[in-house]
């Protein structure tokens, strides 16, 4: 990948495997926007940045050379060989034809205090209503980073909410999840950082410790927010793509379970039949 700065923002050639639409609108994240120009705008690790694809492998990114490398390199996993992972879990027939067809999604590094709130916020919610509470939230006690953009909520700052004030930007009865979670995490009864520092099995059991936490959103927690590459998510979606694994997951997609997920759950909400686990013709 080269670098090069140009009128206040910096030119990235020579990505692979990265395309916008894929990995920030398919509900890994929920502060992404697509604008008119096609670029995406969105906020994480309290800065703002807008990106937009330029060409086969480009993009420009409106952001500063240290920020990229403090903030961005890492959250859009930039130094992770995407090529090569690709191509081993293309050993799977399904996943090779998936991958083949919707080629560039990547697993974003995301804050694990962010990701853990937006996956309870998830719960049996829809995409739209759970990027509408979350902007809320942010919006209404987040720091502004800059014009129309707000930083993610610290625990601290959420631990002054009532169970009232989350149900007020629309969380329903989670919002009892979140006033137990901003309160437990302000006070140090639950430390994320130890939690990423230990092995899946350990940190799984510590997520599904928290009030709230079931099983889909400690896995998708661990996979988005924890950087556990390995751990693999199941909704309903992927329940029906397990159809196809009758003899579990094969060995190819060992160490990038997450990556393999991805790709099938992309696969599975645009080719499997409602309630079936049959293929389009």
């Amino acid at each position: 990948m080269i670098i090069t700065e140009k009128d206040g923002a910096l030119i990235l050639e020579g990505v692979k495997c990265l395309e916008l639409p894929l990995t920030l609108d398919c509900g890994q994240a929920f502060r992404w926007k697509e604008q008119e120009d096609g670029s995406w705008s969105g906020a994480a690790m309290n800065k703002f940045l807008n990106i937009k694809k330029d060409g086969e492998g480009r993009f420009i990114l409106k952001t500063t050379l240290e920020d990229f490398n403090s903030v961005w390199r890492n959250y859009f996993d930039f130094d992770r060989d995407y090529e090569a992972i690709c191509e081993k879990i293309k050993q799977d027939s399904l996943v090779a034809s998936t991958v083949d067809k919707y080629y560039g999604i990547r697993i974003l590094n995301q804050d694990p205090w962010e990701a853990l709130v937006s996956f309870v916020i998830s719960q049996q919610n829809n995409i739209k209503r759970i990027k509408g509470i979350i902007n809320r939230l942010c919006d209404g006690y987040g720091e502004e980073i800059c014009e129309g953009w707000h930083a993610f909520p610290s625990a601290e700052r959420l631990s002054e909410l009532s169970v009232e004030d989350f149900e007020a930007i629309g969380a329903g009865y989670r919002g009892k999840y979140l006033k137990k979670l901003a309160d437990d995490a302000a006070s140090g009864i639950i430390n994320l950082d130890d939690i990423k520092n230990m092995s899946l099995k350990d940190a799984k059991s510590a997520l599904l410790g928290i009030y709230g936490v079931g099983v889909k959103v400690a896995d998708c927690a661990l996979l988005f927010g924890f950087q556990f590459l390995e751990c693999f998510p199941l909704d309903v979606w992927m329940k029906r793509v397990m159809e196809f694994y009758p003899n579990g997951l094969p060995e190819c997609f060992k160490g990038y379970e997450g990556i393999a997920q991805q790709y099938l759950f992309h696969w599975a909400r645009n080719n499997l039949n409602k309630g079936t686990a049959k293929i389009k013709d």
